[in-house]
């Protein structure tokens, strides 16, 4: 019987040290995996801080790009990596006194803008698509002089036409519109709320030059997305596994009578 005995124990003890080890594998990758998450998740934020400043639209000007009240995540730039098409952030005391002003750029230092040509904005003599503009709407609905822009300055127009203060509000003033590239602080990338996501790249002035690369906002969104399922899913493990422990317990079968 003691033989017996020892030959229907042996196998328990086995197995429950088999368990164990595993146990201890998945309570260290689950804690690697929210150390992982952690860093993944706080390094997308502080990245996003150091390269990105939210700022939030007062006016219509931009619509339906971005509307009144919109709130947009600006990549901070200098205003020498700004190109035609951006939407930028900038501010100029002859436009507005200490606010921030939000506008897209048609024309940089150097370009002839005028408008228009069957209805269209014309740069440099070619004539721009611009698929951003609210819908119906032609760019001729401002009548835009002729204007050649200066060596280290910019033409900005807002996307609704009609009631925007941009540069054709400022064509008597020295500069005639155009703001200094020093200006500008930063490059909208993104309406983040609402939701509306990365702008959509100004391809109608491709044919002048190369527009301006969109910022990392996409890998730093992935960053903080890929460290929060991480740290939730490692966080799962030791719940999941007790529940786990606990229903095979409750299925095992019990042991045969040694008599």
């Amino acid at each position: 019987m003691g033989g017996e005995s020892t030959t229907r124990t042996a196998p328990r003890s086995g197995g429950t040290g088999t368990a164990q080890v595993g146990s201890r594998l998945g309570q260290r990758l689950s804690g690697l995996a929210v150390a992982l998450g952690l860093v993944l998740f706080l390094g997308g934020f502080a990245w996003a801080a150091v390269i990105y400043r939210p700022y939030t639209v007062p006016t219509s000007s931009m619509a339906p790009t971005i509307n009144m009240g919109d709130r947009v995540l600006a990549q901070r730039v200098d205003g020498d990596e700004v190109r035609r098409g951006d939407v930028v952030v900038f501010r100029d005391k002859s436009w507005v006194t200490n606010a921030n002003v939000v506008k897209r750029v048609v024309a940089v230092g150097g370009d002839t803008v005028s408008c228009c040509t069957d209805g269209k904005l014309t740069v440099n003599g070619k004539q721009i698509e611009e698929p951003y503009l609210p819908k119906g709407s032609l760019a001729e609905a401002k009548n835009i002089p002729t204007v050649k822009v200066p060596q280290g300055r910019l033409f900005l127009l807002g996307d609704e036409r009609q009631g925007s203060l941009d540069s054709t509000a400022h064509l008597t003033d020295a500069a005639r519109g155009t703001v200094s590239r020093n200006a500008v602080s930063a490059r909208v990338d993104a309406v983040i709320w609402p939701m509306n996501g990365m702008l959509k790249r100004p391809t109608g002035f491709e044919s002048l030059g190369a527009l301006s690369q969109p910022g990392p906002l996409r890998i730093i969104v992935g960053l903080i997305i890929g460290g929060a399922v991480l740290v939730l899913g490692g966080g799962a493990y030791g719940p999941i596994a007790k529940r786990a422990a606990r229903s095979r317990a409750g299925t095992r079968p019990e042991p045969a009578s040694a008599g």
